[in-house]
């Protein structure tokens, strides 16, 4: 059954141009939850960002089902959630969430990407 996604197509504008791709969480694009964490890795190909989206509230159990998450341009993800453009720009290897209790994102410090 295809995904159906909280934004169309039409509802997607260019708020950021030329990033690339990036991993997002069905969370975000079809459950609608914000984004509640995100970190950039090493891109594994010239098109990806390295950047990845969650909204947080994934486990282990739905992360490592694929079909709860999709490739997108960062641009897409940015239109779910404007707060991550500000971030955008940063290096491999940021990590950063939106605790509950916040609107505002702040850097994490005792996590590592998974390893393949």
């Amino acid at each position: 059954m295809p995904k159906q996604f909280k934004l169309s197509k039409d509802q997607i504008k260019p708020l950021v141009t030329g990033l690339g791709a990036c991993i997002a969480s069905d969370k975000i694009t079809v459950e609608g939850y914000p984004v509640g964490f995100m970190y950039r890795e090493e891109p594994i190909n010239a098109t990806d960002s390295g950047w990845r989206f969650m909204s947080g509230y994934e486990d282990e159990a739905y992360m490592e089902d694929s079909r709860n998450h999709s490739i997108y341009e960062v641009n897409t993800i940015a239109n779910y959630d404007p707060s991550i453009i500000s971030f955008l720009d940063l290096p491999i290897g940021s990590v950063y969430e939106k605790p509950p209790e916040s609107k505002n994102f702040v850097p994490v410090s005792d996590w590592a990407p998974p390893e393949d």
